[in-house]
C-alpha cells in the first residue's frame, strides 16, 4: 500500500517529470475544476478543452506553483483565465452571451451561488442574498474568483466600467447592510 502524497509533493514531482504524480494530481482535481468551470460556461466542449489546457500548462512547466496558497485556488486561477482566453476567440462574445443567458434562465442555482447564499458569518449571508444577481455576479467574479476587472467584463459580457460600477455599488450596499 502506497503512502498518499500531499498536493505540494505531487506538484513538485510532476514538475520534475513524474508522470504518476501528474496523473494523481489530475485525478484529484480535474473533476472539481470541470464542475467549477461548467458553472461559468455551458459549452462542455470548451470546458473540457480548458481543463486539458490547464493541466498541460502544469505538465509543460508553463504554470509553476509557488507553495503560497491552496492548490485548488491556484488551479482555479489558471483554469478561469484559460476559460476567458478561450471565450475571447472568434465569436466568443456571442458564445459567452448565449452561455450566460442559459445559465440565468436555468432553474437550479450554480454551486457558487449556493455557496454565496449559504455563507454563515454573521449577517453577511443575508446581505449577499439581498444583492441583485448582477451585483452578486460581479462580486463572485472579482472577489471569489479573483478575476481582474477586464477578465470579469469578458466573462460577464459587460463593459469594464460597468464591472467597476457594479462592484462599487455592491460594496456600498454590503457596508450599509452590515453597519
Amino acid at each position: 500500500m502506497s503512502e498518499t502524497r500531499s498536493d505540494g509533493e505531487l506538484l513538485r514531482a510532476a514538475a520534475d517529470g513524474d508522470r504518476r504524480a501528474f496523473e494523481e494530481l489530475y485525478r484529484r482535481y480535474a473533476p472539481w475544476l470541470t464542475a467549477r468551470l461548467r458553472g461559468r460556461c455551458a459549452d462542455a466542449g470548451v470546458v473540457d478543452d480548458v481543463v486539458q489546457e490547464t493541466f498541460l500548462a502544469i505538465w509543460r512547466g508553463k504554470a509553476r506553483y509557488r507553495e503560497d496558497g491552496d492548490v485548488a485556488g491556484w488551479l482555479w486561477r489558471i483554469g478561469s483565465r484559460r476559460l476567458i482566453d478561450a471565450l475571447r476567440g472568434d465569436g466568443a462574445r456571442g458564445r459567452l452571451r448565449q452561455a450566460l443567458a442559459r445559465l440565468r434562465h436555468r432553474d437550479e442555482a450554480s454551486a457558487e451561488e449556493r455557496v454565496l447564499a449559504g455563507v454563515e458569518h454573521g449577517d453577511l449571508a443575508g446581505a449577499l442574498v439581498r444583492l441583485s444577481p448582477e451585483l452578486r455576479a460581479v462580486l463572485q467574479a472579482t472577489v471569489i474568483d479573483g478575476l481582474s476587472t477586464r477578465e470579469a467584463a469578458v466573462l460577464l459580457g459587460i463593459p469594464p466600467g460597468t464591472v467597476k460600477t457594479r462592484a462599487m455599488r455592491a460594496r456600498k450596499q454590503l457596508r450599509e447592510a452590515l453597519a
